[in-house]
């Protein structure tokens, strides 16, 4: 039965990708088998938090980062391994309406890609939330600005910039920030 639900998701996830992309040639890889595939181009690390530089809200849920791994974890995951609960590349959104958690925190939505594609300039994802529905990011990724970002451990300047779908709503021009982390 999961496994069914996860078939049908990344079928309408499909659909739904194939929907906002060009036509292609007959020799061409169709948007519709590059949306569910995993893939990576990096040839320089990217890893890190990708934090938005405004809010970006849907209802009571707020973006809070984009996460990228490091080059190891993209190989890891196309190989096949899929720990729980970890991804290469995830989407994670913050409840800003329910009570915080004991340790202060508020509860997080961690989204797992249905389907990526990284390279060195760009970074697609999409995913499946049970609240929020298909959700995908489609965004610009600066070199320039993430070398910056690193040297300065953590800068405000834009480092990712795209557009994110959430159910029905786009939000366009979401600009985010480098972080490494704890």
């Amino acid at each position: 039965m999961k496994r069914a639900l996860m078939v049908a998701a990344l079928a309408g996830l499909t659909a739904l990708a194939a929907c906002d992309r060009p036509a292609t040639s007959p020799d061409a890889p169709t948007a519709a088998s590059k949306a569910a595939a995993f893939t990576h181009d990096l040839p320089e690390d990217v890893s890190g938090y990708y934090l938005p530089t405004e809010e970006v809200r849907v209802d009571n849920w707020r973006l809070h980062h984009v996460f990228m791994g490091q080059v190891p974890d993209f190989i890891a995951w196309q190989g096949g391994e899929r720990p729980s609960g970890f991804a290469p590349v995830m989407i994670e959104f913050e409840d800003m309406v329910g009570p915080p958690l004991e340790n202060g925190n508020r509860r997080r939505l961690r989204l797992i890609p249905a389907g990526y594609d990284v390279t060195e300039d760009r970074v697609r994802v999409q995913a499946l939330s049970g609240g929020l529905g298909a959700v995908s990011f489609d965004g610009k990724l600066d070199q320039g600005a993430l070398a910056t970002a690193r040297r300065n451990l953590g800068d405000q300047g834009v480092v990712l910039k795209g557009t994110l779908k959430v159910g029905n709503r786009t939000f366009n021009n979401v600009s985010m920030r480098w972080w490494a982390g704890d």
